[in-house]
């Protein structure tokens, strides 16, 4: 006798994830990501493996029973215009380490899809203004280690990531005793002459962000203003991104 069983959503979304994989490869076109510039062959391909995207990573119910266990706290906040390393404005953040059980279950799907082993308890939760923008940074190698994963809610954005030396940047003015207290750096990553990717992330998707992508490339969230890919306007909303990372 034949006996059917039901695939479990981690099953399911590491299925999909491959199939995206395979994809990808076969097509040699990743319609999430546009690049431009002059890559190295090589360094394209090292992006492509350590920057993924996988798209309907939660599903709506999901969506909304994350949003309703953050939105209670979260509305009490005020948008900040004035981040102290001035990477951010307009937003609202705080940090969860207690989930409902249901909202647990999402965040171990993270873990066992993005991390080889544990994440850092505390989860980062930011929630980004319809007018609000994530300008060009890198996370300080004393705050988080090899990968940064996120969880997009509420609205679809664009990411764009640009190459830059930002592991010698942070090795130097870490080493000299400089922006002791700095989460995020912000070393310079101009447009002219270097080679970047925007990168689409629809509301429900999961980015991973790991090794090269992590620490070679500044990453930010395009202002409403800015905010397109490969030519179409991508309306903005409020964003709330959930964010796990693994320890230093």
């Amino acid at each position: 006798m034949l006996i059917l069983r039901r695939c479990s959503p981690f099953v399911q979304i590491l299925r999909r994830c491959h199939k995206q994989a395979i994809e990808q490869n076969s097509n040699g076109k990743n319609n999430l990501t546009a690049f431009f510039g002059k890559w190295p062959e090589g360094e394209q391909q090292d992006f492509q493996q350590h920057m993924r995207i996988i798209t309907d990573f939660i599903s709506e119910t999901e969506e909304r029973q994350l949003h309703e266990e953050i939105e209670p706290y979260m509305s009490r906040l005020r948008y900040e215009f004035d981040h102290w390393d001035d990477a951010i404005h307009g937003f609202r953040e705080t940090e969860r380490k207690k989930w409902f059980p249901h909202n647990r279950e999402v965040l171990e799907r993270v873990r066992q899809v993005a991390f080889d082993g544990a994440i850092m308890p505390y989860v980062h939760i930011l929630d980004l203004a319809p007018d609000g923008v994530i300008k060009p940074h890198v996370d300080s190698t004393r705050y988080c280690g090899t990968t940064i994963s996120g969880i997009s809610l509420l609205s679809d954005s664009v990411m764009r990531l640009v190459r830059t030396d930002a592991k010698r940047y942070q090795q130097q003015s870490e080493s000299k005793g400089t922006d002791d207290a700095a989460y995020r750096h912000r070393p310079e990553a101009k447009l002219e002459n270097n080679f970047y990717a925007d990168l689409m992330l629809p509301r429900r998707s999961l980015y991973i962000m790991s090794h090269t992508a992590r620490y070679n490339f500044t990453h930010e969230i395009l202002a409403k203003e800015h905010s397109s890919y490969r030519g179409t306007p991508v309306p903005k909303t409020r964003r709330i991104s959930i964010i796990c990372r693994n320890e230093p």
